[in-house]
């Protein structure tokens, strides 16, 4: 799986440093997209009918950020070393990071948030998933992740959103 990975980053990277306009857009979508979306989810919450539930999905989707984020994320990287790519090939990141790689941090984010929008409303969640795939992709392309990461990060994500979902199943029903 390693070679895979390395492979993996390696294709994605190639073009790092060779065009001004791409690697604009790719540090656009490595560092900047996360607050795009992070006012994207809070316009979807203002626009929930009625205040319980506008406060429901934001409770929702901040649990599973604090899950997949602030807990599993910080415990695997607690007992689980895994170097940045910057570190490993010794070159200098288009976007400066710091810490260990595995799971990304971001990718844990964004899907557990566009788990939670795709269970609410469809389009905004198919919506989510596309731009946390482009900003996973886009700190590969910036030398700060591996593949790996961004898979493991999403798989998290995605996960805790579905906990915190089945954890809340009864207060759902009392709401909607």
């Amino acid at each position: 799986m390693t070679t895979l990975n390395q492979s993996l980053f390696q294709f994605i990277h190639q073009f790092a440093g060779r065009n001004f306009l791409l690697d604009g857009l790719g540090i656009f979508f490595a560092q900047y997209l996360a607050y795009l979306m992070g006012v994207g989810f809070l316009v979807f919450v203002f626009y929930e009918r009625g205040w319980r539930r506008k406060f429901y999905v934001f409770a929702e989707g901040a649990i599973a950020v604090i899950l997949s984020r602030g807990l599993i994320t910080e415990i695997i990287r607690f007992f689980y070393h895994h170097a940045r790519p910057f570190s490993f090939y010794n070159f200098v990141p288009l976007i400066s990071e710091a810490g260990w790689s595995l799971p990304s941090g971001h990718a844990a984010i964004f899907f557990a948030l566009a788990t939670v929008l795709w269970y609410r409303n469809r389009a905004w969640g198919v919506w989510f998933f596309a731009l946390a795939t482009l900003m996973g992709i886009a700190r590969v392309y910036a030398g700060v992740h591996w593949p790996l990461d961004i898979v493991a990060g999403a798989a998290i994500g995605i996960a805790s959103a579905m906990f915190v979902r089945w954890l809340l199943r009864d207060s759902r029903k009392k709401l909607f």
